[in-house]
C-alpha cells in the first residue's frame, strides 16, 4: 500500500491576472479545474492538508484569477511543485464580460505553460453539465488527459454511488480511473496522489 504524502510547506504564491504574473521557475506545475462551487478550495485544502490555505468561498464564482501555490513534500517522485487554482466555470450569474475575460486566461496558461504537467479536472459526483463535457473535450484536444476526480462523495448514499459514477463517466467519455473524493473524509487523497505522482514525476 503506498503510503501518505507528507507535506513540508504549502504557502500562497499569488494570483494571476495575467500572463505577465505566471510563474518562470523550472518547477513542474499541476492545474485544478472546474465549475464553481464543485468544490476545488475544500479539496486543495484536503490535498495539502492545509486549513484555509485557498479561500473556500460560499459565492460561486468569486475565484477570477488563478491563484498559486507552492508545495514542498517528502515524496522523492514529486518533492516540489507549483499548483495552480483556476477560475471555476459555468456560473451563470457572473457577468459576460467577466467570463469573457476569464476564458483567454485559462486558455494561455493551459495552452502555453511548458511546466504544466497534469491537470486535475473536478466534477461533482452527484451532478454533471454539458460544460463539464465540453470542458473535457476541450483539454484532450490541446494535448492534456486530465485526472478527472468526484467532489463530494460523502454525500452520495451506498446504494447511489456505483450508478452516479458511472454516469459520470459516460457524460464523460471516460472509462474508469475517475477518483472519487471526499475532503470531509479524506477519501480519495492517496489515489489522487499516486495519479499525480505517476503524471508529474521528476
Amino acid at each position: 500500500m503506498t503510503s501518505l504524502v507528507k507535506i513540508l510547506k504549502a504557502e500562497f504564491i499569488r494570483s494571476c491576472a495575467g500572463p505577465e504574473q505566471f510563474p518562470t521557475g523550472p518547477l513542474r506545475e499541476i492545474a485544478v479545474v472546474g465549475r464553481s462551487n464543485v468544490g476545488k478550495s475544500s479539496l486543495i485544502n484536503s490535498l495539502l492538508q492545509r486549513k484555509g490555505l485557498a479561500k473556500v468561498s460560499r459565492t460561486p464564482g468569486k475565484t477570477r484569477a488563478i491563484n498559486l501555490f507552492t508545495v514542498v513534500t517528502d515524496d522523492p517522485q514529486l518533492p516540489r511543485f507549483v499548483l495552480a487554482d483556476l477560475p471555476g466555470y459555468g456560473y451563470a450569474k457572473v457577468s459576460k464580460a467577466e467570463r469573457a475575460q476569464w476564458a483567454p486566461l485559462i486558455e494561455e496558461y493551459l495552452g502555453r505553460r511548458q511546466h504544466v504537467c497534469t491537470v486535475v479536472m473536478l466534477v461533482e459526483s452527484r451532478v454533471v453539465g454539458s460544460q463539464d463535457a465540453e470542458t473535457i473535450q476541450w483539454l484532450r484536444a490541446i494535448g492534456y488527459d486530465p485526472v478527472v476526480v468526484a467532489t463530494k462523495a460523502d454525500k452520495l448514499k451506498a446504494s447511489e454511488r456505483v450508478t452516479a459514477l458511472r454516469r459520470l463517466e459516460d457524460v464523460l467519455g471516460m472509462t474508469g480511473n475517475l477518483t472519487a473524493y471526499s475532503s470531509m473524509t479524506g477519501e480519495g487523497r492517496e489515489r489522487l496522489w499516486s495519479a499525480l505522482k505517476g503524471r508529474c514525476r521528476t
